[in-house]
């Protein structure tokens, strides 16, 4: 049985901690205003970037990704939820987006 809680892209609010574990080339192309950026890769070593008294909300594509960094920063007494469908269900929500390479914000 799994302890992971997740979120829909709906229940977040504008102020919530998201944190996208994207690859640099998806998260240059589209992503959250204001989330933080930590390839899933390189979570262990950067997570003192990450305040553990704050829910995180952890997104990538489409939603594995960040059910592993959830699950690890669960295990490591972080308080995190996977947001379900990822990036995909931001942008099918018609969520703001920008990008970092002055392009139109897509989901890669």
């Amino acid at each position: 049985m799994s302890d992971i809680m997740n979120v829909n892209v709906s229940e977040l609010a504008a102020d919530s901690v998201i944190l996208d574990v994207r690859e640099d080339y998806e998260w240059e192309a589209g992503h959250v205003d204001g989330a933080l950026h930590i390839p899933l890769e390189q979570l262990p070593e950067r997570l003192e970037e990450l305040d553990p008294d704050v829910d995180v909300n952890v997104i990538c594509r489409t939603g594995g990704r960040s059910f592993r960094a959830t699950s690890w920063l669960v295990q490591n007494g972080y308080s995190a939820f996977n947001v379900t469908g990822g990036m995909g269900a931001w942008f099918e929500a018609d969520k703001p987006m920008v990008s970092s390479n002055g392009e139109t914000p897509r989901v890669l």
